[in-house]
């Protein structure tokens, strides 16, 4: 059974990475957080230790910005299992605007996931806290993410240097209504 504050559309679950899952994720009780998350978490996920870390830093900051950040997305089923990751970089900005990121394993590309994952995360946000704007950015190779967030509507509006990711193309959509 998924958590009370998971994000469920047809095929998928999105349950919340709380800081106390976090925290036992990180510390190494895998089998504690799958507990907590309601689903399977695959090796590959550790390999995102890093945005986990980050993540758990800004709820420790802004408790408040824990339901924006970060998220499994797993296939709905007896035993969910992750296929991806979701999040919002926080809550949304002055103007309005919630920055979103996802990834998925690339073995599940292809069938309509990440689409679903995200049109499911804008629609919660949407839902529950009234938010319409969302941004994305872009590597300029990153095709299939171009191709996703064109499908929902978003409007290249400039780029910009990330000293992590370097060149990022600016991706936005105003007035996001439920789909």
């Amino acid at each position: 059974m998924a958590p009370t504050d998971a994000v469920i559309s047809e095929r998928l679950v999105l349950p919340l990475f709380t800081a106390e899952i976090l925290e036992r994720y990180l510390a190494g009780d895998v089998p504690a957080a799958e507990s907590a998350i309601g689903v399977r978490l695959p090796p590959w996920v550790g390999e995102e230790a890093g945005l986990m870390r980050l993540r758990l830093r800004q709820i420790r900051e802004e408790p408040g910005s824990e339901p924006w950040l970060l998220r499994p997305i797993a296939l709905r089923g007896a035993e969910p299992v992750t296929i991806g990751l979701f999040n919002f970089h926080g809550p949304p900005d002055d103007l309005g605007f919630a920055e979103i990121g996802y990834g998925l394993d690339p073995t599940y590309w292809g069938q309509g996931y990440a689409i679903e994952a995200v049109r499911a995360m804008l629609n919660w946000a949407a839902a529950e806290y009234g938010v319409h704007r969302f941004r994305a950015s872009i590597s300029p190779d990153n095709t299939r993410s171009a191709n996703l967030v064109a499908k929902l509507g978003m409007t290249r509006v400039g780029a910009q240097w990330d000293t992590y990711d370097g060149l990022e193309l600016l991706y936005t959509v105003r007035g996001w209504r439920e789909t």
